[in-house]
């Protein structure tokens, strides 16, 4: 079977985004003052070839693991679409 993955990649609570800053600051620039906190991540869209949902879980889990977050900085969220 054939199952559409999102794998989320967002970086850690604790740890400095500058992306998310620098767009903070352009929000602030364009006098949008109501927004608090801007994290920026990446969303990775997967078509897995599993025999079941949850084999396809794993497959992305493994995939997110060992290439597309980098567990030092980021984490992610997988959701089976």
């Amino acid at each position: 079977m054939n199952f559409s993955v999102q794998v989320k990649v967002m970086p850690l609570r604790e740890l400095l985004d500058p992306q998310g800053k620098a767009v903070m600051g352009g929000l602030q620039n364009l006098g949008i003052k109501t927004i608090q906190d801007v994290r920026i991540g990446k969303t990775i869209q997967l078509q897995i070839d599993a025999a079941s949902a949850e084999d396809a879980k794993k497959i992305a889990e493994n995939a997110s693991v060992k290439l597309l977050a980098n567990p030092v900085m980021e984490y992610f969220e997988i959701t089976l679409q």
